[in-house]
């Protein structure tokens, strides 16, 4: 179920260009079943008709009552009254009951009874209609309720996954300046919200107009002169509306970012809730939750004083109207120019008319918090990546490994001090590039630009001759393996997290995968094996064991590029010896991509890189630059003395 919305253009600068309002934009994932969306709509008409036609039906039985009622007491009094006055009297009696002055008295006789013997009919059929148009009124009330929701979870349906594909296509850089939590708020909160308002406030917005306009329709063609009476408050109630509804949005947005800063800190906490506890850090976690939730709950105070403020406004122009009203129906009421029948039909109609009014103030907070949240979706959705495919991007075959950096530059957000600068090197097929530097020297950099996670800010990267650049995203990193020194697993079974990039691999690739790894032994001395489930981000299996499973996992995708980080920095001696185990048998073969921390690697690699300040002041193998580099000798010697200074004896591999 996806519907297809219309995305904004840019200049060239990045700019956006003027598009529709996004709650207007929003009202488009209706249009992928227009006659579905049609239908509350066309349920709402029906049900808002029957509804109008109920006062009309009370002041027939009204009528028929008061009718009845008159006609008894005038022809008892008719009785009473002696021939001799009847002449007198009869004027006044035809004249007070609005009859021809001309009629005699046998005229008048037959006519009130008439309206005796009509008035129990007339009451049974208008009591029988108001059941019949409350049952109509009800049956599509409901289906206008029930396909309004159907609608309204189908837009929130679309948006969500709209969203959460585009989150997912979103570049590094996108993901580096925003917030987890803010972006699960607007996935979830805002979403809701703008739900609401399609399935609930416009639906009630499209029924108070049509209230309106019919009762307005239908207080003209009863009585002018209170139509007139009560129309002054309608101008004034819309005015109050729109400077309330301008006011209100900005509110409104200000609560949702409060929501988000506050959902931030939750989701962080709960992520790191082993370090708050390791440093009884509980208390000012909780202070600094505490500040999140009171600054929320003030800006929601301040909508709040704005909206105590419209509602009494709004009561009050509404009882000043039916105050006019009141006076103006008097009066003709003791004119004898309206009956009871006809007032209480027309009381009817002016709460129709006040309800829509007081209706609008509801509406117009949902429409308030539906075009905040609007707005911060559609902000992400119309998010413009750094990293897409170019038009007309070649699908990368399968490749041999040729690696080639071309006076590489990139800084981060386009700005400031370099992170690398000019770097220039190749990795032929097959070969073991070991990246060696300091902290902040650009070894992450770099193979972050690999997959291309992020682009080079000047020169650039090949592969097979390929600018990385030239070639579609999706066929490079299917070519690609990463293990990661912090490894991520999901919630899932270790089956599940082995084939997370081949779903359609079979039991024994799997298993191969793993025993290659050395994963096997301890998957299998579980109670379910490979149905074994391992919690949130794999924290129910240890360090080493999650390297393992994230070997494995880059092995099934058999990758002739393979990025490695530091794999075995945190973990114990015996389980490092695994590790390395695992990672030299997934390194066969491929051209891979190492941070080198640990001594063995350095000196096997292929290509050693020394970087220092994002710049590579040295390549070459072990032996060369032992021989050739005092900053690599350096810094090979240093690890070399630290290494006999904590275990009391050279490493073993020199």
């Amino acid at each position: 179920m996806q519907a297809t919305v219309s995305r904004p253009t840019y200049s060239r600068n990045g700019a956006k260009r003027p598009a529709a309002s996004a709650i207007g934009r929003s009202f488009r994932y209706l249009s992928h079943a227009r006659r579905q969306a049609a239908l509350p709509y066309l349920f709402l008409v029906i049900a808002t008709l029957a509804q109008l036609a109920i006062p009309t039906l009370i002041a027939n039985i009204i009528n028929a009552v008061t009718n009845g009622y008159i006609a008894t007491q005038v022809l008892q009094a008719l009785n009473q009254i002696p021939q001799q006055f009847m002449s007198a009297a009869l004027p006044k009696i035809l004249s007070q009951l609005s009859f021809p002055a001309t009629w005699t008295k046998d005229q008048l006789v037959a006519q009130l009874n008439a309206n005796l013997a009509h008035a129990p009919q007339a009451l049974i059929w208008s009591v029988a209609a108001i059941f019949v148009f409350a049952a109509f009124r009800g049956v599509f009330a409901f289906l206008q309720a029930f396909w309004a929701e159907k609608n309204s979870q189908s837009v929130a349906y679309d948006l969500r996954n709209d969203l959460y594909s585009k989150i997912q296509k979103l570049s590094f850089s996108y993901h580096d300046q925003n917030q987890t939590g803010q972006l699960m708020i607007r996935a979830t909160d805002d979403i809701e919200k703008l739900r609401l308002f399609i399935g609930q406030g416009l639906l009630q917005l499209v029924g108070a107009l049509i209230l309106l306009t019919g009762t307005i329709i239908i207080l003209f063609s009863t009585n002018v002169p209170l139509a007139w009476t009560a129309m002054p408050i309608l101008p004034v109630a819309l005015v109050l509306f729109f400077i309330f509804g301008s006011a209100a949005q900005p509110l409104f947005k200000k609560v949702q970012i409060k929501l988000s800063a506050l959902n931030t800190i939750l989701q962080e906490n709960l992520a790191g809730i082993k370090v708050i506890q390791a440093f009884t850090r509980e208390k000012q976690e909780q202070a600094k939750f505490r500040g999140a939730a009171d600054n929320l709950m003030n800006q929601a105070i301040s909508v709040s004083k704005l909206f105590t403020f419209l509602f009494p406004m709004i009561f009050l122009i509404a009882n000043l109207g039916q105050a006019a009203i009141l006076y103006v129906g008097g009066k003709q009421i003791i004119a004898g120019a309206l009956t009871l029948g006809d007032w209480q039909e027309f009381s009817l109609y002016l709460i129709y008319l006040f309800f829509p009014v007081a209706q609008l103030g509801f509406i117009i907070t949902q429409f308030g918090q539906a075009a905040a949240s609007a707005d911060r979706i559609f902000e992400i959705l119309d998010a413009k990546s750094d990293i897409v495919d170019k038009p007309g991007a070649l699908e990368l075959p399968s490749v041999k490994g040729e690696v080639k950096f071309e006076n590489v530059t990139f800084r981060y957000f386009h700005g400031g001090e370099p992170v690398l600068s000019e770097v220039t090197f190749e990795a032929k097929p097959g070969e073991r590039i070991a990246l060696l530097g300091a902290t902040g020297s650009g070894k992450s950099t770099i193979i972050n630009l690999l997959p291309r996670f992020y682009d080079p800010t000047d020169g650039r990267i090949t592969m097979d001759g390929h600018d990385l650049r030239d070639i579609k995203i999706e066929s490079l990193r299917k070519q690609i393996g990463i293990v990661l020194q912090e490894t991520t697993l999901f919630s899932g079974t270790v089956r599940e997290n082995i084939a997370f990039g081949r779903s359609d691999a079979s039991e024994e690739d799997i298993i191969a995968a793993a025993k290659a790894a050395q994963a096997h032994d301890f998957i299998m001395s579980f109670p379910d094996g490979y149905n074994t489930h391992v919690g949130e981000r794999g924290t129910t299996l240890s360090g080493g064991q999650k390297q393992r499973v994230a070997i494995a996992r880059a092995l099934l995708l058999d990758p002739r590029i393979l990025i490695l980080d530091d794999s075995t920095s945190s973990v114990d001696l015996t389980t490092e010896s695994l590790i390395q185990a695992a990672l030299d048998k997934l390194m066969e073969n491929r051209t891979s991509f190492v941070i080198a921390q640990r001594i063995s690697t350095v000196m096997s690699a292929d290509k050693i890189l020394v970087l220092d300040k994002g710049k590579v002041v040295a390549q070459g193998k072990h032996a060369d630059l032992m021989e050739n580099e005092p900053i690599y000798a350096e810094i090979y010697n240093s690890q070399i003395l630290a290494y006999e200074h904590e275990h009391g004896h050279m490493p073993e591999e020199i």
